[in-house]
């Protein structure tokens, strides 16, 4: 008897041909998807099969989650759980994965298309760059998952990486604040910000980190944003983007 599984699958950033062709043959063979639908691109949901069973995990908590997917799974069921861009990046996939281990099912991550990686292709931009810099910061402002301690924006600023701050739009002011002040960025250091990314209302801000809060808050940006900071984003020898 093989053993009760759930695939958790990245979606990719948004754009329906940047699913991986992994995670396609798992949506086109599956008889349950559990997706994230303020997130996930409906149009992935087409590639299921007929007879598939949708269900949108709004309006679900985590133990309607593992309720669903378990039973299927125990049932012989294909089961796929579909989260936004790569389900590493802020997927909340441990809980999950422990719950379902707790019912004696496995899981198989099938990675995604980061947003980070969808983002910085709008940008047309490199993240690491000779003599500028050869590091990305991952991260975010504390909301309701507090940050560790010593993990903070100002302490990356001072490394020289190259910063990617995800689920932070809301706080932007604050956090340019920060960079600024602790971090010892000067106020001409480059920044843009992401809105959707490869989404057809895909929108692009660029600034500095003196500036940026200001045009967000004039744009009205929501939280499906991404916010970049760093020399590398201005560092692209003059290079023409379409």
């Amino acid at each position: 008897m093989n053993t009760p599984l759930v695939e958790f699958v990245g979606a990719g950033p948004g754009a329906e041909d940047l699913i991986t062709l992994r995670g396609l043959r798992a949506l086109e063979q599956a008889d349950l998807v559990v997706y994230a639908g303020s997130l996930v691109n409906p149009g992935h949901l087409k590639r299921c099969k007929p007879d598939c069973e949708c269900r949108d995990s709004a309006a679900m908590n985590l133990g309607e989650q593992v309720a669903a997917m378990s039973e299927a799974a125990l049932a012989g069921k294909r089961v796929v759980r579909l989260h936004t861009g790569d389900p590493a990046m802020y997927g909340a996939i441990n809980e999950q994965i422990r719950a379902l281990a707790e019912k004696g099912i496995a899981s198989r991550i099938v990675p995604g298309v980061s947003s980070v990686f969808g983002a910085a292709a709008a940008l047309g931009c490199e993240l690491t760059c000779p003599d500028v810099s050869q590091s990305v910061v991952l991260t975010r402002t504390p909301g309701r998952t507090p940050m560790p301690k010593g993990e903070n924006a100002a302490a990356f600023a001072r490394t020289g990486a190259t910063l990617v701050f995800f689920l932070s739009t809301g706080k932007i002011d604050d956090l340019m604040t920060a960079l600024m002040g602790e971090g010892g960025l000067s106020p001409d250091t480059p920044a843009a910000v992401v809105y959707r990314a490869t989404w057809p209302d895909e929108r692009i801000l660029r600034g500095t980190v003196s500036d940026i809060a200001r045009k967000v808050e004039e744009a009205g940006f929501g939280r499906q944003a991404l916010i970049f900071v760093g020399r590398a984003l201005d560092a692209q020898g003059g290079a023409s983007r379409l």
